[in-house]
């Protein structure tokens, strides 16, 4: 199987770089660049295997497609949604938001 190229909605790309801010600011660069690294696998993992991600949320919102999958050692969670030729990455938002009202109006 080969993988689907992946792109980053705006709105992902702006989640990604304020919780790098947050990791280098209170823990360290060495740290956010953990967080940067297990992002950058997730988002390898999704393009090889789409349907891996949980679909929870596409059916508490009813957005086709909608998938997440967490990261290993950080509270988030990349929302993603596979088209026929690409991946769409969403969002990237930490778990303990209220998911829901995050996702609901972007997708």
């Amino acid at each position: 199987m080969g993988r689907k190229p992946v792109v980053h909605r705006r709105l992902a790309e702006d989640d990604i770089d304020r919780a790098i801010a947050y990791y280098v600011k209170e823990a360290g660069p060495a740290v956010a660049t953990d967080f940067v690294s297990q992002l950058e696998s997730a988002v390898q993992q999704i393009s090889k295997h789409p349907a891996m991600g949980s679909p929870r949320y596409a059916l508490e919102l009813q957005i086709s497609g909608l998938r997440q999958v967490p990261l290993k050692s950080f509270p988030y969670l990349v929302f993603y949604i596979e088209h026929e030729k690409f991946i769409e990455v969403t969002r990237v938002l930490h778990g303990n938001m209220d998911l829901p009202s995050w996702v609901e109006g972007d997708i």
